[in-house]
């Protein structure tokens, strides 16, 4: 069996952005909320932490997507299909200029091909090794280069807010 979990450098992309996002919230809260939105920050964080562990599993007998067990109560989407099952790889345009795949069994039920987990090249090896499709030409959904922006300016957000949080707390002692 093997398993893949997200890209780490969307894992870290995507946190750092919500991190960025939400962290300034409790701070600019009036004193009454501050509690409140501390504790929604921490309950997001997990909410957000579990969505992006989401882990493809692969085996002898087919594919399976799932979350791990401390999160799958609450997400409880997921899916499997037996190597056998597939049929067909359809390309979907997305609104962005991208393209999408859908994994095609043979009951016409359609799968989201997962195109964001590490080791995507040794996945799609899998795929093509068993079932009777070909996956050239596919790649992942966006190029690193889009993640890597945006991981520099959650970066740059972040540093702004703790530099900003330091400056407030020094202003007001001094």
């Amino acid at each position: 069996m093997e398993r893949f979990g997200l890209s780490p450098l969307i894992r870290f992309t995507l946190l750092s952005l919500y991190l960025a996002l939400v962290l300034p919230l409790p701070l600019l809260a009036p004193p009454s909320l501050r509690l409140p939105m501390a504790a929604g920050l921490v309950l997001g964080l997990v909410l957000v932490v579990g969505l992006l562990s989401e882990q493809v599993e692969t085996d002898m007998t087919g594919i399976q997507v799932r979350y791990p067990v401390w999160i799958r109560w609450l997400l409880r989407r997921g899916w499997s299909m037996p190597w056998s099952d597939i049929r067909a790889l359809v390309p979907v345009g997305t609104s962005q200029g991208g393209t999408v795949y859908y994994l095609k069994a043979k009951d016409l039920r359609h799968q989201l091909l997962p195109q964001r987990i590490e080791r995507f090249d040794r996945f799609l090896q899998l795929l093509q090794n068993n079932s009777d499709v070909s996956t050239a030409g596919i790649g992942r959904l966006t190029p690193p280069w889009t993640y890597q922006v945006l991981a520099v300016l959650s970066g740059l957000m972040l540093i702004t807010e703790v530099l900003t949080a330091i400056w407030r707390v020094s202003a007001t002692m001094g």
